[in-house]
């Protein structure tokens, strides 16, 4: 067996037993010595690989900025590319300290709800500090991709079999709150920093009332106890973000929406990276299919959260990481994708009960949504925000997180200006974000 390691773009001991029946290996990743630590995980579950004509490589994947990502395959002799990528095994393991903002048992649960549902891979392993699951051939989409009709299409209805199909499961907010920051730190007024964990947990999943925890709300609160509170500034920027949320949950927790509890299963991070287009070869179709078809990836900010934030969070998503303002979906294209998304949605809805669309006003539906939308359309840089915040203090990736929490910070207030006046009435033009979504085409 040879085993070599090498950087790429995803385009294309004993074993214990869970309660959910996925395989736990009780052996961690270690990035200082990646191949040797890797292998060893690979091996734990495809111990065939280790035979003399085995011939296993790492491709380490660049998308993402929160965890590691490497695809493994065995390139035996005589197989395809085809061949090799249908046994390939993608090996994540989790970021540093990300378990502050990410709850990895909920990350595993949403991994088999979504398998049971036909719309994840089927995942493989568990270990010390990632997972291990079956690779998805297919392309991972660019920004530029994200904006092209047929592609934007087909997320749209993609999205909408999640939100259609997939079950909201309510259960505590996930947290580490051994590890949180707001622990003795007098600055969260609704807290005051000596809460017992029952208490604790109240606060988090009751931040929204009436909305089963854990939701989009929640993590947020979630994550603002999570803030670094060392100097005044950060207690003071705490306290300011906690005050903001406060008033997102009373202005937009109680909107009407989709979904039970106005709540739908949803992705919150379909950022390109997560966008896979499947191979036309695979469809039903063949190579004549007359669409393309996506599938989405990593899972571990899904959560119960409005349709309407989903929306808003992937179109925030077409100027990629770098926030490209100029190319967001204009009015019109975000029309194109809420009436495919509502076609695909009400379509579903009806499989599980005929009855359901004759009283369905498609049109209105559509209207609603898009408004909607437009309300969230803020929600998403103060989401990020917070969560870069955080990163800057934990992640060990090279990555100017600090600078794109300014960035995505400043979307929100640009958005809160804008809709309360303040922007106008100081006489000041209007930011690029705010020009861009109000567009027409």
């Amino acid at each position: 067996m040879t085993v070599c390691l090498e950087n790429g773009v995803h385009n294309n001991g004993g074993l214990d037993v869970d309660d959910g029946q996925i395989r736990y290996i009780p052996l961690s990743y270690d990035s200082a010595n990646s191949k040797e630590s890797a292998l060893r995980l690979v091996l734990s579950i495809r111990p065939d690989w280790e035979s003399p004509d085995s011939n296993v490589e790492f491709v380490r994947f660049t998308d993402g900025i929160t965890n590691t990502l490497l695809k493994a395959v065995n390139k035996r002799a005589g197989l395809s590319k085809s061949d090799v990528d249908k046994e390939a095994i993608l090996l994540r393991a989790y970021g540093h300290g990300t378990d502050l903002i990410i709850d990895r048992h909920r990350e595993t649960q949403n991994h088999e709800l979504l398998m049971r549902h036909g719309l994840a891979p089927e995942l493989l392993a568990r270990f010390e500090n990632g997972m291990m699951y079956r690779f998805i051939q297919g392309a991972v989409t660019q920004p530029e991709d994200l904006r092209k009709p047929d592609i934007y299409k087909a997320v749209a209805r993609r999205l909408a079999e999640w939100h259609a199909v997939v079950p909201c499961i309510s259960s505590r907010t996930g947290h580490s709150r051994k590890n949180s920051r707001v622990d003795g730190a007098a600055t969260v007024s609704a807290l005051d920093g000596d809460l017992g964990d029952a208490e604790f947990q109240q606060a988090l999943d009751n931040v929204a009332p009436g909305k089963p925890p854990p939701n989009v709300w929640t993590v947020m609160q979630k994550w603002i106890f999570a803030l670094p509170t060392d100097t005044e500034a950060q207690r003071a920027r705490q306290a300011e973000l906690q005050q903001e949320l406060k008033k997102l949950v009373s202005e937009l927790s109680q909107r009407p929406g989709l979904g039970v509890n106005g709540l739908v299963f949803a992705h919150c991070d379909l950022l390109s990276g997560n966008v896979i287009v499947l191979p036309k070869s695979q469809l039903p179709g063949g190579d004549k299919s007359p669409e393309p078809q996506v599938t989405f990836i990593d899972y571990e900010y899904a959560t119960p959260s409005p349709a309407a934030f989903d929306l808003a969070n992937h179109f925030a998503e077409w100027g990629g990481f770098d926030c490209d303002f100029s190319v967001l979906p204009t009015r019109a294209q975000r029309r194109e994708f809420i009436a495919e998304y509502i076609d695909t949605y009400f379509a579903l809805l009806e499989k599980k009960n005929p009855n359901a669309a004759a009283v369905v006003d498609k049109e209105a539906e559509i209207e609603q949504l898009h408004q909607e939308v437009d309300h969230y359309r803020g929600v998403p840089g103060f989401y990020w925000g917070i969560w870069a915040l955080i990163q800057a203090t934990i992640s060990e990736i090279d990555f100017d997180y600090a600078s794109y929490a300014e960035t995505r910070l400043g979307e929100y207030y640009a958005w809160r200006a804008e809709v309360t006046g303040e922007r106008q009435k100081s006489g000041k033009e209007m930011p690029l974000r705010e020009r861009r979504w109000a567009q027409e085409k």
